[in-house]
């Protein structure tokens, strides 16, 4: 019933920048906490950030923490992903997800408890 659609993703130069957007439709999702995941090729699936849709707390996986920033539209339903100082690493197909529900401590990292889930956009890094 929630419908989630990344964009903006695309091929950057390590230390270049990109935002990804992540459209949410469809059933009200005000109740959600949504988070970004990534899975780089050949490798498991791994949560990057996460925002609830009021008040002003944010997560971050440790590896991204003062490179990335996730944000909010409310009015647009929509959750970017700001993501600066990119490295090769970084390369990933991103995923935007909605969980149900308060979420909080080890909760935001656990693929299983969310909801919906994004088709996913590329990222790739060059050095």
């Amino acid at each position: 019933q929630v419908q989630l659609v990344e964009s903006g993703g695309g091929l950057v130069q390590a230390g270049g920048s990109l935002r990804l957007s992540c459209a949410a439709s469809g059933r009200t999702v005000s109740n959600y906490a949504m988070g970004w995941f990534r899975q780089p090729p050949g490798k498991e699936r791994e949560f990057v950030a996460g925002i609830r849709w009021s008040g002003t707390s944010t997560y971050y996986a440790e590896s991204v923490k003062g490179r990335f920033t996730i944000s909010r539209d409310n009015a647009k339903n929509t959750v970017y992903l700001q993501m600066n100082s990119l490295k090769p690493e970084d390369t990933a197909v991103y995923y935007c997800a909605a969980r149900s529900g308060f979420t909080y401590g080890n909760m935001w990292y656990s693929q299983g408890l969310y909801d919906y889930w994004g088709q996913g956009t590329q990222v790739t890094v060059s050095s």
